[in-house]
């Protein structure tokens, strides 16, 4: 029986790297997968997924009103599909989400999810929340904090290293733009180190 997988972490924890190398798994041993990543995010272009450590694969870009239950079942009259990989996940749509169930329970097509749990004010992703409600199995892809501690949250900040506590939260990024951190740095806005000491900026508002 196939089931609808979630795999989340906060940014830069490898989630596409581990994506990547699981779809390359499933087509080494002859089985058809089939990529896809929302529109929103054309960071590495269009219809690729690109990891940091340089891996990359062809991706059907999808848009958030889309129905992806109809546009899998489409692509599946078309070729074989054995597994379904599904990149930035935290953008999904409510409605999307509930069609991936409908995948695995109807097409019998196994579902795997990466994204973001949360953004940069704590909250989770429309959905990662949904995914964490509906997924069958749930599994954390860990990193660490600069402090040494796991972390679990991400802070925003600006070019000048800030910290930003308002704004829209959907603002594509790497590297540059947001850094992983624990729940205690996140409340505290400790953000890097200099000089083996923390800079805190503050995050109480």
């Amino acid at each position: 029986m196939a089931k609808l997988y979630f795999y989340y972490s906060t940014m830069n924890a490898g989630k596409s790297t581990m994506m990547l190398q699981a779809s390359y798994n499933y087509q080494e041993r002859g089985m058809q997968t089939l990529l896809l990543a929302p529109d929103i995010d054309n960071r590495d272009g269009d219809n690729i997924i690109s990891s940091r450590i340089g891996l990359s694969a062809p991706a059907i870009s999808f848009h958030t009103a889309d129905n992806l239950y109809s546009l899998i079942l489409s692509i599946g009259r078309k070729q074989t599909v054995d597994c379904i990989f599904i990149d930035e996940a935290q953008f999904l749509e409510k409605q999307q989400v509930k069609q991936l169930s409908d995948v695995t329970d109807e097409l019998d097509i196994p579902v795997l999810c990466y994204g973001l749990r949360t953004d940069f004010q704590g909250n989770l992703f429309t959905g990662s929340e949904q995914l964490l409600a509906w997924a069958d199995e749930l599994t954390e892809i860990k990193t660490i904090c600069h402090c040494g501690r796991k972390a679990n949250m991400v802070l925003r900040i600006d070019a000048d290293g800030n910290v930003i506590k308002q704004g829209a939260q959907i603002k594509i990024g790497g590297n540059d733009d947001y850094i992983s951190v624990c729940r205690k740095c996140f409340k505290s806005g400790m953000i890097k180190r200099r000089n083996d000491e923390l800079m805190l900026e503050g995050f109480d508002e």
